[in-house]
């Protein structure tokens, strides 16, 4: 208890520019730690939900089904590329005469249908994917921003703290302990304060970048194998 009070005392003591320096690695530490809380809980639940719809997915065989089960994955980025490619499969289905939305072969008469029909599935699942991967890369620049800048930041007040040992010296005339501690005090203060915001902000960006990783591989497994199943089960003869 002693050592916090010392240490706030020290903080409340340092001159304005070390003062504002700290507000602004405080700032990027708080703004930090709250998007690591947020992409913790996104992410999960977004890696939890890919994997209950893609149950769903390759369990059923009615689109329409999948369809209304997909409006309750929030999360899911592949849900979200599937709302958007069936919305377009419906919408070339009703212009090729044929509103059927089955899974099977067999209940599929596509006697319009084209292979160029396949190119706008495609357009819409690559728009929706860049959609769903910009929600999931969301904040994380940030964390990036604030892994790389915070140290330098810090820095500046480290030399300002020098600084201000400098000064006092000349003015003091003597370098003794008394005279140099209150600007060396200072420029640990905004070391410390510099790799206090940094690292954990590095930690998490590296980390939920390779979880972001994961997830956009499995978009693009999902995109790949659903155009394949549009392909050999619904626009082809």
């Amino acid at each position: 208890m002693i050592g916090h009070i010392t240490l706030l005392s020290h903080i409340l003591s340092t001159n304005i520019v070390v003062k504002l320096v700290l507000l602004i690695l405080l700032f990027f530490s708080l703004t930090s730690w709250a998007i690591i809380f947020y992409k913790f809980r996104y992410l999960n639940k977004a890696k939890k939900e890919n994997k209950e719809f893609l149950d769903i997915f390759w369990d059923s065989k009615k689109l329409d089904y999948v369809f209304s089960a997909a409006k309750s994955f929030n999360y899911s980025p592949i849900a979200f590329m599937f709302k958007a490619a069936y919305k377009e499969l419906v919408n070339i289905k009703k212009s090729s005469g044929n509103p059927q939305t089955r899974l099977i072969p067999e209940e599929y008469n596509n006697n319009n249908a084209k292979e160029n029909n396949l190119h706008p599935i495609e357009r819409v699942l690559k728009q929706s994917q860049i959609t769903a991967i910009a929600k999931l890369e969301m904040s994380l620049p940030f964390l990036a921003t604030t892994g790389s800048t915070s140290p330098f930041i810090g820095l500046f007040g480290t030399v300002w703290g020098i600084m201000t040992s400098f000064e006092s010296i000349q003015k003091a005339g003597t370098a003794g302990l008394a005279v140099v501690a209150p600007g060396i005090a200072d420029s640990l203060i905004a070391t410390a304060a510099g790799l206090f915001a940094a690292i954990p902000a590095v930690i998490a960006y590296n980390y939920y970048t390779n979880k972001v990783r994961v997830l956009v591989n499995e978009t693009d497994d999902f995109a790949y194998e659903f155009i394949s199943i549009v392909e050999r089960q619904i626009l082809k003869k």
